[in-house]
């Protein structure tokens, strides 16, 4: 059985490649892909050379890191999943996945594959809420509407229970969106936030205005989380950080995938399909390279692309 792969060889060239598949390692699972997603923001400055963290891109590159699919196959050694289970994982824009099974993420029948999807940016958003803590009735500013934004604000509300959140989004559409999640006051721009008054804030735009916002708006001693990739501007220290003593917090990829999809899973049962509308674009997987070019060029800008294989 034979693998395609959708690999980047160099600045905005993207090709189909191909291998056989070996045989499976005893703790492995091979996991016919279903469905895919484009992470635009962590992609396309891949695709385009733009990302500031990789200033001597290595190629060649693979691409895409969310899969939902079924598995077809698994190892000798595998003691808990079996062939006919749906599971999400992480190995990119491929038709089919060779993984170890705790790297799989089990996801029940009833769960359809646009919200199965994003439980793992879902975790990963989680995990920086997380980190800050912010109680019921702390004020927490999210700066940036992209997926990241929208999926904080969701864990924030749903998971955290916090009543008062605020957003900056100069997006219309995804002020919209955000608005539906149950923020209270959406900022178009970053000049119009109140200084001083967040007990907290999350930078998921990427941008350094953004970032300077939210140290001027936070309250002494105040906490940050930044969960933007880091890939678009740089980030400076402004002097509010230092007259406030802020804390600024990083963080990356999630807490635990497993526990986290199964509080997920079973908040999409009961509140139903709040965040499968951040998929603005779908495609098939034939569709991928011209999708990339597309992004690139400007003439598509959606949240987050789905792809169907």
């Amino acid at each position: 059985m034979n693998q395609h792969s959708l690999v980047l060889h160099a600045k905005q060239e993207l090709k189909w490649t191909q291998k056989e598949i070996p045989p499976l390692k005893r703790d492995e699972v091979l996991v016919k892909t279903i469905a895919g997603a484009i992470s635009i923001g962590a992609e396309l400055p891949q695709y385009l050379e733009t990302d500031i963290t990789e200033r001597q891109p290595q190629y060649p590159k693979e691409t895409g890191y969310e899969n939902y699919g079924e598995i077809v196959e698994v190892g000798p050694g595998v003691e808990v999943l079996k062939a006919g289970d749906k599971v999400v994982a992480s190995y990119g824009h491929k038709d089919y996945g060779v993984i170890q099974e705790h790297r799989a993420i089990p996801v029940p029948k009833d769960i359809h594959y646009s919200d199965a999807l994003l439980t793992i940016l879902s975790c990963d958003a989680a995990k920086g809420v997380l980190k800050l803590n912010p109680g019921k009735e702390d004020k927490v500013l999210v700066t940036g509407m992209g997926t990241m934004g929208l999926l904080t604000v969701y864990f924030l509300k749903e998971y955290m229970d916090v009543h008062h959140i605020d957003v900056v989004e100069p997006n219309p559409t995804r002020r919209e969106l955000a608005k539906q999640l149950g923020v209270n006051d959406l900022f178009t721009d970053t000049s119009v936030c109140p200084r001083d008054f967040y007990h907290f804030g999350l930078e998921c735009s990427g941008k350094k205005d953004a970032f300077h916002c939210l140290q001027s708006s936070l309250v002494q001693e105040a906490g940050l989380c930044i969960l933007s990739d880091g890939n678009k501007d740089i980030f400076d220290l402004q002097p509010e950080f230092y007259e406030k003593e802020l804390k600024i917090i990083g963080s990356s990829d999630g807490w635990d995938y497993r526990k986290h999809a199964e509080w997920y899973f079973e908040n999409v049962r009961r509140r139903g399909s709040l965040l499968n509308r951040l998929f603005e674009l779908r495609i098939g997987k034939e569709e991928l390279i011209q999708c990339f070019m597309d992004l690139g060029d400007g003439r598509v800008n959606p949240l987050k692309v789905l792809v169907e294989y």
